[in-house]
């Protein structure tokens, strides 16, 4: 159960959550996402001015988001410096993988939660190097809370494997309709696997509109250099800025 959204199987914590205080109904939903975008402002801010593309990456388990972050960071670490917050509820596999020469991997651990906060990355941005270019935030694997906690982030980008099927926009249509671009990864697999690409992009029209899509392959590299030319341009952007 996550108890900062209140998404479980309990009683008491399902919506809607409410309490009564001089007989006035207060959403506690509500009062929690406006605390998070408080401190998501105070994390943009901390971010724009140390001039840090700040990247959310999201996704359902399995996805693949922290092999395409392994292969990523490869490329770009040649030429800029890479921070990564990779969030799980138990362990730290993911920050094994990531940790490379002069690449500064943190984990966080969310317990119960099912997603990443604003607090919790805050506070992993206070022991970030001051001479970062780009961070990427490796949510926790979900596409349900994720969508809704703003993290302070530059870009919302959001990762959809072939192996899962085109029907995710459709079922879970919060986490694609703010997405500053979506990514159809594994498409190696497409010989193997039923995914009908033009649903998933009709889906996501209707959700986003003309968005940007990437068709990519952290296997094979298929579409990796357009992923990688969309972060840095976009890196150069918040350096001039």
């Amino acid at each position: 159960m996550c108890e900062s959204c209140g998404c479980g199987e309990r009683d008491d914590v399902i919506e809607p959550h409410r309490h009564k205080p001089s007989g006035r109904e207060v959403p506690v939903g509500r009062s929690l996402l406006e605390e998070n975008d408080l401190l998501a402002g105070r994390n943009r801010a901390f971010l724009q001015k140390r001039r840090i593309f700040t990247v959310n990456l999201l996704g359902s388990p399995g996805a693949g988001k922290t092999t395409l972050l392994l292969e990523t960071v490869k490329i770009l670490s040649e030429r800029w410096r890479i921070g990564i917050i990779t969030g799980d509820q138990v362990g730290d596999e993911d920050r094994r993988r990531l940790e490379s020469p002069g690449v500064w991997v943190h984990q966080i651990e969310t317990g119960r939660m099912c997603h990443l906060d604003a607090h919790l990355v805050g506070h992993s941005l206070e022991e970030a190097p001051e001479d970062l270019d780009i961070l990427f935030i490796e949510n926790v694997g979900n596409l349900v809370c994720p969508a809704l906690f703003d993290l302070g982030e530059s870009r919302k980008v959001v990762l959809l494997s072939v192996a899962e099927g085109a029907d995710k926009p459709s079922k879970y249509p919060e986490m694609f309709r703010w997405a500053d671009l979506v990514l159809v990864g594994k498409t190696d697999l497409l010989p193997y696997v039923e995914f009908d690409g033009e649903r998933a992009k009709r889906d996501l029209g209707r959700l986003r509109g003309p968005g940007r899509l990437i068709e990519l392959s952290a296997k094979n590299h298929d579409g990796i250099s357009e992923w990688v030319d969309w972060i840095e341009r976009n890196a150069a952007l918040v350096k001039k800025s």
